[in-house]
């Protein structure tokens, strides 16, 4: 009887736990339906992030009129992506080499005439290049001799004496000679055996330039005013002052001062 009575209260126990369990279940269950029930009834809503960022895709700039819907914001270019620039120049390669060809052609042919237009000047105001075609200045300058002659040398000055200078030809300016100034405007020149006496000198004109001493008489000649007498170093061979029709070279005739030889070789010439 008693062990019965044990039993009983066993399985009381058992089904006491067990209605216990199932209650808590239960009310576990009834509670999880109302939260579903609750979010069913609730508008779907972003979360704060999410909607900070939709805004910001959507929302127009203040000053610009935007109607209708919104464009699609772009998808932001990656650091992989790589972009080639679109060149402007579609022409073929070949037509670019002859462009490049000709560019260069260009330019090599500007600095040319530059060069040309500057030596032109320099030339015409500033040097005289010459060519000395004959002995008469011998052995100061020898036949064949490129020499260098200065414009400059009487923008301010005038021509003296023992002065070696280009000038145009009196007989024919077409032609420039090159001859040595014997006697300045006014002076008095006369040559007697082949020395030259200037103003009635009794004593002839110091001349350490001749290397052949010179034959003949002349004069005597009064040099007239703006004007100059000339005779070469090589007076037996000269054709100078004594033979021309016009005896005198006016200054404004005389082109530049003798400055240097440069060819064959390179020599100050006084």
């Amino acid at each position: 009887m008693e062990n019965e009575n044990k039993e009983t209260m066993k399985q009381q126990d058992a089904e006491f736990d067990l209605d216990f369990d199932l209650d808590e279940d239960i009310g576990d269950i009834e509670s999880l339906l109302k939260e579903i029930e609750g979010l069913e009834d609730t508008p779907f809503a972003e979360t704060p992030r999410a909607a900070s960022e939709t805004r910001s895709l959507v929302e127009p700039d203040p000053d610009e009129a935007v109607s209708g819907p919104f464009p699609k914001a772009s998808a932001p270019e990656t650091q992989d992506r790589q972009t080639v620039p679109e060149t402007r120049d579609r022409r073929p390669a070949p037509e670019k080499q002859k462009k490049g060809f000709f560019a260069g052609l260009f330019e090599w042919v500007r600095i040319i005439v530059f060069a040309v237009v500057i030596a032109l000047l320099i030339n015409h105001f500033l040097i005289a290049n010459a060519l000395i075609p004959s002995g008469s200045m011998e052995t100061t300058i020898m036949t064949g001799d490129r020499i260098i002659g200065l414009r400059t040398s009487y923008w301010f000055s005038e021509p003296e004496r023992g002065d070696i200078v280009i000038f145009k030809y009196p007989d024919d300016e077409s032609k420039l000679f090159i001859k040595r100034v014997i006697g300045l405007p006014g002076d008095k020149v006369e040559i007697v055996e082949g020395k030259v006496y200037i103003n009635d000198s009794t004593e002839p004109l110091e001349e350490p330039y001749l290397t052949v001493e010179p034959k003949g008489s002349f004069g005597p000649y009064e040099v007239p005013e703006g004007s100059y007498f000339m005779l070469g170093d090589n007076r037996n061979v000269s054709k100078d002052s004594r033979y021309w029709d016009n005896t005198f070279v006016k200054e404004e005739k005389i082109i530049a001062k003798a400055f240097f030889r440069y060819y064959p070789s390179f020599q100050l010439i006084k």
